[in-house]
Order: structure tokens, then sequence, then C-alpha cells
């Protein structure tokens, strides 16, 4: 790939924002297939319910062709017991059949006209039956088709994801990204769990959800550190020096400190943007508003989804406050 280090440097810094690009483009279509996979579940529970009931019914036609085969069975046992002769069918052909004998006849042909009735009722339940079981078994093996396709193409999303987290994990480390051996702190720069960081409370956000900048022991949400790394970059690139951080996520009990050390130049603790992860506070050059450096960043953070609030500007003035907006840098 052209983001790729090229010899000993960076070839371009711009890259890793269109690496990260990626990573989060994969983000979405990983997202977009899982609730594919939520909505094609629901479809197999529907299913899977048909199913049932379509066993169920299969048990109900089995216990009535078993209470229907009972009859039938008597009927054959009932007609041996009337042999043909000794006053069985014989008496029937005869002009001495008494009112016992007719009484037995009508019997007997209402026997034979149950039993066909039965031998009727029972061929369609078997063909009932049948087709129950046809059906039932197309339904599973659709359930099992579908969810094997399903997970294998959630399966080959995440692995193409992972790929690119790994690959834009291997890119901030080249670029000072610090991370600890056995890559926990690398979890807090997959752009997976951004969304998932504001999830938590002002302020509240675990350490492990959170990715550390170039800057040492600063850090931030992972999309706000992935598109300051890339600015800092090109900010090195012009001033041959990294930016100076002096502040970036604070945690709730830092806010209230800032915030009773500082009256009127801090938010409320767990109303600052600090406490979601979105800001930092520079030096260096940057907190003097009208230095070479303020005015670069006014001309150029947005380009990587960093800006100045307008707030910052009066009220109170602080130009070393900037803040990361995920929904301008998406559309960049």
């Amino acid at each position: 790939m052209d983001w790729l280090v090229q010899g000993r440097g960076w070839r371009d810094p711009g890259n890793l924002r269109e690496l990260r690009k990626e990573a989060e483009r994969s983000a979405k279509e990983l997202e977009e297939a899982t609730k594919a996979l939520e909505k094609r579940r629901s479809t197999i529970a529907a299913s899977e319910k048909e199913l049932k009931s379509k066993l169920t019914a299969l048990q109900e036609l089995e216990r009535r062709l078993a209470v229907m085969r009972q009859p039938v069975s008597q009927m054959v046992e009932l007609l041996y017991e009337q042999p043909i002769a000794g006053g069985g069918v014989f008496p029937f052909m005869t002009e001495g059949a008494d009112q016992r004998t007719l009484r037995a006849l009508t019997d007997a042909t209402q026997i034979v006209a149950v039993r066909q009735q039965a031998v009727e009722q029972t061929s369609a339940l078997y063909k009932e039956a049948e087709r129950l079981v046809a059906e039932a078994q197309e339904l599973r093996a659709g359930n099992l088709l579908a969810e094997a396709q399903m997970a294998a193409e959630v399966d080959t999303l995440r692995q193409r994801s992972d790929k690119i987290v790994k690959s834009l994990t291997a890119a901030l480390v080249k670029l000072g990204i610090k991370i600890d051996k056995v890559g926990r702190a690398a979890l807090g720069c997959d752009p997976l769990r951004a969304a998932t960081a504001g999830d938590y409370p002002n302020g509240l956000i675990p350490k492990g959800m959170l990715c550390p900048l170039q800057q040492k022991g600063f850090s931030l949400r992972a999309d706000a550190t992935i598109a300051f790394v890339s600015l800092n970059e090109a900010y090195r690139k012009r001033f041959g020096k990294p930016m100076c951080v002096t502040d970036a996520y604070r945690s709730l009990a830092e806010q209230q400190s800032i915030y009773y050390r500082r009256p009127g130049f801090a938010a409320v603790p767990g109303r600052s943007n600090h406490g979601l992860g979105l800001a930092v506070d520079l030096c260096g050059g940057v907190e003097r508003a009208g230095s070479a450096e303020f005015v670069w960043m006014e001309k150029n953070s947005k380009k990587y989804g960093w800006f100045h609030p307008s707030w910052a500007y009066s009220s109170p003035f602080e130009p070393w406050h900037w803040e990361y907006d995920p929904k301008m840098d998406s559309l960049l």
C-alpha cells in the first residue's frame, strides 16, 4: 500500500488519514453486516417457530394415526370372528334370514364402510405427514445454510477489519504512539471502539478505551487521536517540531480540580469536551492568538477534523483550546 513507510521516514502524514478512513469504512461495513446478521437471525427465529409448529402438527398427526389404527384393527378382528359358514355371512343369502341376521348384515356393512373411511382418512393423514416432514426438512436446511453464510460473511469482514486496524496500529507506532509489549494499549486505538467510548459518562471513560497521543501522558478517543496524529505530522512538517500539548482527556476528578483552581476558565465538571476525549489544550506558540502557529492551526486544523470553537475566541478567550468533531472529519 502507498501509505506504508518508505525507507526510514513517513512518506506522507495525510496517508494516515486514508488508512483511518479505510478502517472506519471497514468498521461501518462490519456494523452493517452485524445488523443484517441480527435481522437474518430474527427471520431464522421466525422460521424456527414455524418449524416447531410443523413438528407439533406432525406429532398430532402421528397421534391421530395411532388412534385410527386401533378401530381398523378391531374391525378386522371382528370380521374374522364372523366366519362364512356357521351363521356367518351365509345366512344373509338365504330367504330364512331373520331380524338378527339382518342386523348382523347391517353391522357388517357399517363396519366395511367405517373401515373404508378410516383407510381413506389414514391415507390422507400419511400424505399430510409426509408433506410436513418435507417442509420441516427444507426449513431446517435453509436455516442452517443461512446461518453458515451469515457467519462466513461476518467473519470475513471481521478479519478484514482486524487486518486494517493492525496496519493502522503499526503505522501509529512508527509515528511515536507508545504501545505496551502485549498490545493491550492498541485496543484503545481501534476506530471500532471510538463510538463505544461515547457510551460512558463524561470524564468516566475507562483508560483501555482511550488511545495515547505521541505526546507522552496524554490520550484521546481513538478517532480523535488518529486525526490528531495526522494533524501533528503536518504541523511537524511545517514547523520542524511536534505540537506541544498541556491537556487532553480529563477524568471527572481532574475536571473538578481544574474547575475549582481556575474558576471561569474551565467548564462545569461533567460538561467539558475534555471529558469526552475530544479536546486538547496546546502550547508551543499555538496558545498565543495571532502567532504563526495559531494562524496555521486556524487554516489547516479543519482538514483533520479539528477546529477552534467560536466560544473560545471570547467567552472565555482560550486560543490554546481545540476540539475534534467526528462529523466534520467524516465529510473530509
